[in-house]
């Protein structure tokens, strides 16, 4: 399942599971659709900074050939989110989210 984010200031998609997760550090239920009232964005994004900042470091795997493969952290993939939410609390902005 893919998400996607969407506001005046721009829109981006995400893998499901990562925005479940991003969401509900952000302090929402998870639940998509939904969607950040303009008010309450820069709230939730200083909630999601405050979590990543003490996420644990993501965990290196090994393939089949016992080679290490790359792995993307969650602060990586939680910038397009990050960088969304500081736009919309600068414009003062809803944000809204959807299954594609």
């Amino acid at each position: 399942m893919l998400v996607k984010f969407d506001s005046k200031v721009g829109q981006f998609f995400m893998d499901g599971e990562v925005a479940v997760q991003l969401l509900k550090w952000m302090g929402d239920t998870g639940t998509i659709p939904g969607a950040l009232l303009a008010e309450d964005v820069e709230a939730s994004r200083a909630r999601l900074e405050a979590a990543l900042k003490v996420a644990p470091p993501p965990e290196p795997k090994e393939d089949a050939d016992g080679r290490r493969e790359a792995v993307v952290s969650l602060r990586q993939r939680a910038f397009p989110l990050l960088d969304l939410l500081a736009r919309a609390a600068r414009q003062h902005c809803d944000v809204l989210w959807d299954r594609m």
